[in-house]
């Protein structure tokens, strides 16, 4: 069920608040809506699962490209807890979200209780950025989910799924109507991203090392051209105990409901307290 709720600066966001136990607030990739965690909610019970559109995302307000950046994204993320009366929560951030997260541990760690992040790091590869760069703010040029289920595999090379995957993520992330597929979200996230693409890179590992004495989580895709292997052993070097697992056949992003991503998520989550089943 989807719920509605208003910010301080007037948007109108759209969330959904699920089930009861530990709080687990779920952010989404950056082109992405609440069902980004479609594949893992039937895997996972015990938890209270508190999910949202960004703003420009899904049923939320589209509220302009200078709005659409981490720093708000995490503002409204935190304007959401507190409208559900809820003090602290784990994260599980998927890319973007996974960047709001770190974000959240340096502005408001006294509302977390642990972090897990899907395929991103401190450390972003420019192939990556400049793959997304390529269709962020587009509509596809096919018509039908069925035709763009059968260009998926192609367009994301380094996935290996059945056809039925594919159908799935065409019929997610993308409407279909009279004049072809739309995207889900407000185009003008595409001048954001592409701001944020052409300035200087940012240090983010302070982001990252605000995590400490944090539960600390990393999924990876084996085959992800947006975090490297590299990064991710620095990552370890800096968090010997962070829970960590890598996703074979998957590039960026994991969907999540792969057994290596659920033994992740599950020792996350009881690390962070939570009574959790399947």
């Amino acid at each position: 069920m989807v719920d509605f709720f208003t910010t301080s600066d007037g948007a109108k966001l759209a969330y959904s608040d699920e089930g009861e136990g530990l709080p687990l607030l779920c952010l989404a990739g950056l082109t992405r809506t609440m069902a980004d965690f479609d594949y893992l909610r039937p895997h996972v019970s015990g938890v209270r699962w508190i999910r949202m559109d960004y703003r420009g995302r899904g049923a939320s307000a589209w509220t302009g490209a200078a709005t659409y950046t981490v720093p708000q994204e995490g503002k409204d993320a935190l304007e959401l807890l507190d409208h559900l009366e809820v003090q602290r929560a784990a994260v599980l951030g998927t890319s973007r979200g996974g960047l709001i997260g770190m974000l959240l541990a340096v502005l408001a760690k006294d509302r977390l209780l642990g972090l897990c992040l899907n395929d991103i790091g401190p450390v972003i590869e420019r192939k990556g950025l400049e793959r997304i760069f390529d269709y962020v703010g587009r509509n596809p040029f096919v018509k039908t989910h069925a035709a763009l289920a059968e260009r998926l595999p192609g367009a994301m090379p380094g996935f290996v799924v059945s056809p039925e995957r594919w159908a799935e993520e065409a019929r997610l992330h993308y409407t279909e109507g009279p004049e072809g597929l739309r995207i889900t979200y407000d185009p003008a996230l595409r001048e954001s991203f592409l701001a944020g693409f052409e300035g200087p890179v940012g240090d983010a590992w302070p982001l990252f090392d605000a995590c400490v004495g944090l539960p600390l989580a990393l999924i990876r895709g084996a085959n992800s051209d947006l975090l490297s292997m590299a990064a991710v052993a620095e990552m370890q070097k800096r968090r010997p105990d962070m829970i960590f697992g890598q996703v074979p056949d998957r590039a960026h992003i994991p969907f999540l409901d792969e057994p290596e991503s659920l033994a992740v998520i599950g020792a996350f989550l009881a690390a962070c307290g939570a009574k959790v089943g399947k």
